[in-house]
């Protein structure tokens, strides 16, 4: 990470959505993996909860919290893979502005070097919806790992050169 040490840290509010049929609060290991992280990188956990791979509860979730003054940048877990009941990447679609395509490579590269071609699997990704970022990870561990430690933490680091996304922020709703 390239820090720059004369730069103040900004930290930011972050909203954490596990999408999931099966998980509860008493096994949400990923989510609670992303939990640990945010606060622990000095960022603020503002709202967390878990939807069911529901494409219209999953939008309405998100436009809830996109449309929260309070909420700088979403992270959801799940919902990203190939089945019927994937559709965290569709509800994205319904709510986003612009999509970060280089996030979902970026994901796919690093994932690709734990868990090797079976990476061609996710549909990692992430967008910028109304002034809010939204990064979908899928629901492992080891990808939860992956995306906070391989990108997130640096991007969400107002410190970190030669840009990161939270410098971005300000201009986010700019026409």
């Amino acid at each position: 990470m390239a820090i720059d040490t004369d730069r103040q840290f900004r930290p930011i509010n972050i909203a954490l959505l596990t999408v999931s049929d099966t998980r509860t609060a008493a096994d949400d290991t990923s989510g609670d993996i992303l939990a640990a992280r945010i606060e622990a990188a000095g960022h603020t956990l503002v709202q967390r909860a878990i939807e069911k791979d529901d494409a219209d509860v999953l939008a309405n979730r998100l436009n809830t919290w996109i449309d929260d003054p309070e909420i700088d940048a979403i992270v959801s877990t799940g919902g990203t893979g190939l089945t019927g009941r994937d559709v965290t990447p569709e509800a994205l679609d319904r709510i986003k502005d612009k999509d970060i395509p280089g996030f979902g490579e970026l994901f796919r590269w690093l994932s690709y070097k734990s868990i090797g071609t079976s990476t061609v699997q996710s549909r990692a990704l992430a967008v910028v919806a109304r002034g809010t970022y939204v990064f979908a990870l899928p629901g492992s561990n080891g990808a939860v790992k992956d995306g906070w430690d391989g990108i997130l933490a640096e991007q969400l680091d107002s410190r970190n050169r030669p840009c990161n996304f939270v410098e971005l922020m300000p201009r986010l709703r700019e026409t």
